[in-house]
């Protein structure tokens, strides 16, 4: 009787070698594995409606921020009666490491970083009682307000505008917000670009002279008189009875209307009588534009279990029924969740693509059922990961997206050389079992290493300090979680299935088996008659081919040095949105800002205009009086300064593939434009995205004399 041909499930084995332990448990136990495949992809399946998703991952940062507004106050004013004060209560507390402050026009702001591992509620709080045991503020110093800020950014943004009254736009904008938040799957709406309500009294002093009043008297009636004050419960044989006073004031005429003088024949001076109530805004320079007409930006944010593609679309059907005034229109400005998607795709055709390819080339040079099962490890990796991912509070983001782009490529190697080494042996000799345990036991230890290796690279990463390690977090934990997945799959798994996946004899599988079987013999040929002389001639002159490496690693090395190959920390990502701020020497009346602004507005639509007109540009947006309302983004809690002598301005363009001029070279030409423009103490042009700003060397000096500073 012959026996069965090598690879066949007759096929005995020779004698000798360790059939035991758990790796040959697995790769007997088919139905053990299948449980740790279906356990793997339905966990992925049901934790990922758990995952949240989000544009780029929102963390606490260790910073603590002290707001204190000081209305009418110079930046010298601002520093000497509360920016120091404040300074000098926080500098004392232990989980403090460094103070940084700001002192603008009417505003101070202290930032207090805090030491690696301290606990930042407990500083948050120390900083508090800090802040609350100073005596010492001016008394025209409003309340501070203390915060930890965050990194939040917003999903969508609306435009309302118009050639409209100021007050018309905020009624509108409102009436938006209110819409938005009642669509059901939003619940943070902000609007900006407008200047906050304000009622004003101002009282001739000819009059309160007349009358023999003050204005803090005045201001005192007003105070006195605009309350709303519980005043406890009255027991009746009918009931309780709440007892309130309810006058709180707020609109103008209804201040007006508050008796301020009272004669004894009954006559009454009301405030309104005898000064001019103002129901309007508060007097400073903010205004934005939009086209060229006042708009009202209305900022939509992503919180809890909502998704970008959610919110934007919710936005985006929102702002096309709206029903509004003909003078008004309402247009979608930085929508983040194109740029979300777009990184979702990418990894989508970077998936299949791999798995074509790997399905096709190990269908080419091992066996089809083979380059199956292996393929199959890249899907069950990546949706496995998706049970891991809530507990270590990572979520699906640019940068996890990334992640898992960047694993893709070694997520089915281990696989790969498990699969051969079943493969080897059923070459020769062995039978589908003893293959598969004989395959995966020789090459378990050195997978099991190089996995191994792999992840240590990228431990680092996660102890990497500061908000830039909170970012940083989501690469580690991705690539981990999918490698030791892709390290079970191909050790537990892949050898269960093909101990039970013989070459099909029939059929369009056999077929394909057929004319696998002839690529692998001109494989072997070419081996044989090609590579294995090279590989003889190599080692036989080894001093020759060790000096080819030398020379191949030294003129890499000159790449560097020869300013061939670039550094950078974080390579530039060109953004569809460019802005331009600007500042100019503080005190700087507004006319001239705005002049400012006008010039632009006018060389942004120049380049327009020179690069293909408006069908590249989808809104041009400019503030005045703000520095840091249009980029939105990062820590939008408090990175925004206000001043007559702030102006700034956005384009945004139609992503890159629809345009002939990219975001770099826009912004050096609008840079170029506005080089000839006197009196701009600081001008910055960003075009990028994607990764942490700021300049790539700045220089700081410190003095406690502010006109040595200056004249430095």
């Amino acid at each position: 009787m012959s026996s069965p041909a090598p690879g066949q499930p007759g096929a005995r084995a020779p004698r000798g070698g360790n059939l035991g332990g758990p790796l040959a448990w697995f790769a007997r136990n088919s139905v053990a594995a299948n449980v740790l495949v279906i356990l793997l992809l339905v966990g992925g399946l049901v934790m990922s409606r758990a995952v949240k998703k989000e544009v780029f991952p929102e963390v606490q940062l260790d910073f603590v921020i002290v707001n204190v507004p000081y209305p009418g106050a110079s930046p010298a004013e601002v520093e000497e009666g509360v920016t120091l004060v404040v300074e000098e209560a926080v500098r004392g507390i232990d989980a403090v490491n460094r103070v940084r402050s700001s002192s603008t026009e009417g505003f101070a702001v202290v930032t207090a970083e805090l030491r690696l591992g301290a606990d930042a509620d407990q500083a948050l709080a120390d900083v508090k009682s800090a802040v609350d045991r100073i005596t010492t503020l001016p008394e025209s110093a409003e309340r501070p307000v203390i915060f930890r800020p965050s990194s939040r950014f917003q999903v969508i943004s609306l435009m309302l505008h118009g050639d409209v009254e100021e007050d018309v736009l905020r009624h509108y904008a409102e009436e938006v917000r209110t819409d938005l938040l009642g669509l059901g799957g939003i619940t943070t709406v902000e609007i900006e670009g407008l200047r906050p309500l304000e009622i004003s009294i101002e009282v001739p002093q000819a009059r309160l002279r007349s009358l023999g009043l003050t204005l803090d008297q005045v201001a005192g009636v007003a105070r006195a008189s605009s309350i709303e004050l519980p005043a406890g419960a009255l027991r009746t044989d009918a009931g309780e009875v709440l007892v309130r006073t309810a006058a709180r004031r707020r609109t103008g005429p209804e201040f007006a209307a508050l008796p301020l003088v009272a004669s004894p024949d009954g006559t009454v001076v009301k405030l309104g009588d005898v000064a001019t109530v103002t129901d309007g805004f508060a007097e400073d320079d903010l205004r934005a534009t939009y086209g060229g007409e006042p708009t009202a930006i209305i900022n939509v944010y992503r919180v809890g279990d909502q998704t970008p593609n959610g919110i934007a679309d919710a936005v985006k059907a929102y702002a096309k029924a709206k029903p509004l005034p003909p003078e008004l229109a309402v247009d979608t400005w930085f929508d983040a969740s194109e740029i979300y998607t777009q990184r979702i795709d990418l990894l989508t055709r970077n998936a299949v693509l791999g798995l074509v390819l790997v399905l096709i080339i190990l269908g080419l040079f091992l066996e089809v059922k083979l380059a199956f099962w292996v393929t199959l490890g890249i899907p069950i990796s990546f949706v496995g990961s998706m049970l891991f991912l809530p507990s270590q509070d990572v979520s699906i983001n640019m940068i996890s997206l990334f992640a898992y782009i960047l694993v893709l490529g070694m997520v089915v190697d281990d696989a790969i050389v498990v699969g051969e080494a079943i493969y080897s042996k059923r070459q020769e000799g062995y039978g589908l079992v003893d293959a598969a345990i004989y395959g995966v036991k020789e090459v378990a230890v050195p997978v099991t290493f190089a996995i191994a290796t792999t992840i240590v690279f990228y431990v680092p990463l996660l102890l990497v300090p500061g908000p830039s390690g909170k970012f940083f977090y989501q690469i580690p934990v991705v690539v981990i979680t999918v490698l030791l997945i892709s390290l079970a799959e191909s050790l537990l798994v892949l050898p269960a299935h093909l101990a039970e996946s013989a070459p099909s004899r029939r059929g369009p599988l056999a077929l394909i088996h057929r004319g696998q079987q002839r690529f692998g013999r001109l494989l072997e040929r070419f081996i044989a008659r090609a590579y294995v002389p090279l590989l003889a001639a190599a080692v036989r002159r080894r001093y020759l081919t060790f000096a080819l490496c030398l020379a191949a690693l030294v003129s890499t090395c000159g790449l560097p040095a020869g300013g061939h190959l670039k550094f950078t920390f974080m390579p530039k990502i060109e953004s569809d949105i460019i802005f331009m701020s600007v500042e100019m020497p503080f005190g700087t009346p507004i006319e001239r800002t705005r002049a400012v602004e006008a010039r632009m507005i006018a060389t942004a639509k120049a380049i327009v205009a020179d690069h293909g007109g408006a069908r590249i540009q989808r809104g041009l947006l400019s503030i005045t009086g703000s520095a840091g309302m249009a980029g939105g983004g990062p820590m939008a809690d408090g990175g925004m300064s206000l001043g007559s002598h702030l102006a700034e301005a956005a384009v945004y363009l139609v992503p890159v593939d629809q345009r002939s001029i990219g975001a770099a070279a826009f912004a050096r030409l609008w840079r170029e434009a506005m080089a000839d423009v006197p009196g701009i103490d600081r001008m910055t042009v960003t075009y990028d995205t994607g990764g942490p700003g700021g300049a790539a060397l700045a220089l700081e000096l410190s003095h406690p004399d502010a006109a040595e500073l200056e004249l430095a």
